[in-house]
């Protein structure tokens, strides 16, 4: 069997930078650590984290008052962050750059009047943070069909932003449906959809059609890895999403001769080492690492992170 091994593929740095933090935390404050909502999509890393007494909430009224509390990379909305502080919590911010950048854009086009369409899965964690922004100016809009079903007309003020873990292709879809519509909506000042999303569906895109099956490490709640699942498919070639190799159903395999491998941009690489070891292991395999695109991007540390290691007092936005 031929194993060919995308790259890019796995975390991202916005990832990086969010579990870098938590483990700093971890070294600061010890445990227990609180963090709203998982910190990445991924549960070997949340389970990970568990392990070293994290504790992950889904309400802010679940952490005691005057403890530290993580906002994960899928940011949070400003309600869930003034409830923090209410609580006298201490306050770190993981959310991704790219988010944040996404969150200032709905921020300034509220701002100055406009009605915002935000292409994105409703309920996603991302999505939820961004509308928590400028509640009364977002709209969601998951399909072309709901772009037809808006009421705004050519005299009201549009502009558009996206999750930035969408698939560019599905993205693309709902963008030409709302630009067709609404030849006037402003868009935003470069992509929303983030370097590592694209880079990851590339390599899907110009390998997966030369694999027998494909691979895709990751969890069943995280986007980006169900994104890459779906466009491997949209080639034409089998694709199954896996947590780990444990669940690596075997018939899948029997006949191929080349099985392409990537992951999700929040999916640990010992992930994809371990499933490359089975499959050499079984079936005699040989790897071969592609290389698409170079990644070279790094995020610092939260400030608010720094400041806390630095022994001084968290001040939060």
């Amino acid at each position: 069997m031929k194993i060919i091994l995308a790259n890019p593929r796995g975390f991202c740095a916005g990832v990086n930078m969010a579990i870098h933090t938590v483990d700093e935390a971890l070294k600061i404050v010890g445990a227990p650590l609180y963090v709203y909502h998982e910190i990445v999509h991924n549960r070997h890393v949340v389970n990970d984290f568990v392990k070293k007494g994290v504790i992950f909430v889904d309400s802010i009224d679940e952490v005691p008052g005057n403890q530290t509390v993580i906002f994960s990379a899928h940011g949070v909305s400003p309600t869930v962050r003034n409830a923090a502080k209410a609580r006298g919590c201490t306050l770190i911010d993981a959310t991704c750059p790219l988010v944040t950048k996404v969150h200032m854009e709905a921020i300034r086009y509220a701002r100055q009047g406009y009605n915002i369409l935000l292409v994105g899965h409703a309920g996603h964690d991302e999505v939820v943070g961004t509308v928590g922004e400028a509640p009364n100016a977002i709209v969601i809009v998951e399909s072309p069909e709901d772009v037809q079903k808006l009421s705004f007309t050519d005299k009201d003020k549009l502009a558009y932003l996206t999750q930035t873990t969408l698939s560019l292709d599905d993205a693309n879809v709902i963008i030409n449906a709302i630009r067709e519509r609404y030849p006037h909506v402003k868009e935003p000042p470069s992509s929303d959809i983030c370097y590592a999303t694209t880079n990851r569906q590339q390599a899907v895109r110009d390998i997966a059609p030369e694999a027998d099956v494909v691979l895709v490490v990751g969890s069943r709640n995280s986007s980006n890895s169900i994104r890459l699942t779906e466009i491997s498919q949209n080639t034409g070639s089998p694709a199954y999403l896996v947590d780990d190799k444990s669940e690596i159903d075997h018939s899948w395999l029997k006949d191929a001769k080349t099985v392409l491998v990537t992951a999700g941009a929040s999916a640990p690489e010992h992930l994809v080492q371990e499933i490359l070891d089975e499959l050499i292991a079984t079936y005699s395999g040989s790897v071969e690492e592609r290389h698409i695109i170079n990644e070279d991007e790094h995020f610092e540390l939260p400030l608010s992170l720094r400041v806390l290691r630095d022994g001084g007092a968290v001040k939060s936005r």
